[in-house]
């Protein structure tokens, strides 16, 4: 620590984590190890098969490119931290490398809030005006969805990483496995109004308000469902909608009960598990939720099966290759 006139800067922070529960430590590292692997094969996956089938270029899996490439991102920052301090005897990460971690998770968990109010608009124009769909999302418009939701979460991640990081911190002890904003501002040697502000502002901008958005999305949505004749038609639409509906009810459900409770209410343990909860569980779940509930991906993952496999393609003129290939159709 470097010590100055009227406070103390830290060279580097100690990730408390799970170390109070030392047996169960293993635990969680093989629980976390497993998760994020999924995480990565599952989200790759998605993002390969996205841009290898041209059936698949469409505004939708353009969205869903880029939240599984914000999923990759999200806990890439967080997660390998965890691991290697879940084995160490010494939990620390420097200054800069806590910083640079709060902003990532701060940046990529912003900028999912948006992208999910996005996707719920592109639902919404694919299902109640079918018919101009393809003028009102166009590719120009769908960049620019993307880009304005990329820019949202690193410039509200930029503004309330350096308000927290403006007073000084009596202590470098951060009670959570990762730099976590909530847990450095209690770090903080006193109160301050702006850092409240600001957090509070953007908490209400990036939940409340996209939430709502996808409320009355959904609103127009299912009351266009109803009143499809076709009962193939509906179940189709409610399958790509269930989707997405379920992703909006993890991570907002877990994300608002962490920044929008009050802090009386405040349990550090309690805080791990929901930031476990849409850190580590939601992004594992978005690929397996999107490809198990939709038929498109999943028809697109057999044919690139088929296409990319040399067992596949050294069978194909055999009988038992015939018979394996119409077993996958």
């Amino acid at each position: 620590m470097i010590k100055g006139e009227n406070h103390t800067t830290w060279t580097y922070f100690v990730l408390e984590g799970f170390s109070k529960y030392p047996k169960l430590e293993m635990v969680f590292f093989a629980f976390s190890l497993v998760m994020y692997l999924i995480t990565l094969l599952g989200n790759s996956t998605l993002i390969v098969i996205s841009v290898l089938d041209f059936h698949l270029h469409t505004p939708m899996y353009f969205f869903l490119g880029n939240l599984s490439f914000m999923d990759i991102c999200y806990t890439s920052s967080s997660i390998p931290t965890l691991l290697v301090n879940l084995l160490a005897t010494e939990k620390t990460i420097i200054f800069s490398g806590c910083v640079l971690q709060m902003y990532l998770s701060l940046a990529m968990g912003s900028t999912e809030c948006v992208l999910l109010a996005v996707m719920a608009y592109d639902r919404y124009v694919a299902i109640c005006n079918p018919l101009r769909y393809s003028i009102v999302m166009n590719q120009r418009v769908c960049v620019q969805m993307a880009a304005g939701s990329w820019i949202t979460g690193c410039l509200t991640a930029l503004l309330e990483t350096s308000s927290a990081l403006r007073g000084p911190l009596c202590g470098n002890v951060i009670d959570h496995f990762t730099c976590e904003i909530l847990a450095m501002l209690k770090l903080a040697c006193s109160s301050s109004l702006l850092i409240d502000v600001v957090m509070l502002v953007v908490s209400v901008l990036l939940l409340p308000i996209p939430m709502l958005l996808i409320c009355i999305s959904y609103f127009f949505i299912l009351s266009t469902i109803w009143r499809i004749n076709s009962a193939e038609g509906r179940n189709k639409a409610f399958s790509t909608c269930g989707a997405h509906l379920t992703v909006v009810i993890l991570y907002y459900g877990a994300a608002l009960s962490m920044y929008l409770k009050p802090s009386s209410a405040s349990s550090q343990e309690t805080d791990k598990v929901i930031s476990l909860l849409y850190g580590v569980l939601t992004p594992m779940l978005n690929p397996v939720i999107y490809s198990l509930r939709n038929k498109e991906v999943k028809e697109a993952a057999k044919k690139l099966l088929r296409r990319k496999s040399p067992f596949v393609r050294k069978m194909k003129g055999s009988v038992w290759g015939r018979i394996s290939s119409h077993q996958l159709e």
